[in-house]
């Protein structure tokens, strides 16, 4: 479902690159517009918070959360907005 939204985001030009990190609490797909940069997003999966505010989470450039939830395409629609503002303009 990630490399879903990330493949029509490279059609789109807005993103170039990504990495992914399975660290022993986390797991994390981040996304780059360049190479070089620091992630644009980043969608991590934290098994311990299944029980609390939710499995996954978006949490963009500044370190701010944009989407927390159990259900990864409801987590993933926060960056489908971001893909509807890049085709309109």
């Amino acid at each position: 479902m990630i490399l879903a939204v990330y493949g029509r985001m490279v059609a789109a030009g807005e993103w170039r690159d990504y990495g992914i990190a399975a660290l022993p609490e986390v797991v994390v797909f981040s996304i780059f517009r360049r190479t070089a940069e620091n992630p644009l997003y980043r969608v991590e999966k934290r098994p311990k918070l299944r029980a609390k505010q939710g499995i996954y989470a978006v949490i963009g450039e500044g370190g701010q959360v944009l989407r927390r939830g159990h259900d990864l395409v409801a987590v993933l629609r926060v960056l489908e907005r971001k893909l509807i503002r890049a085709l309109g303009e």
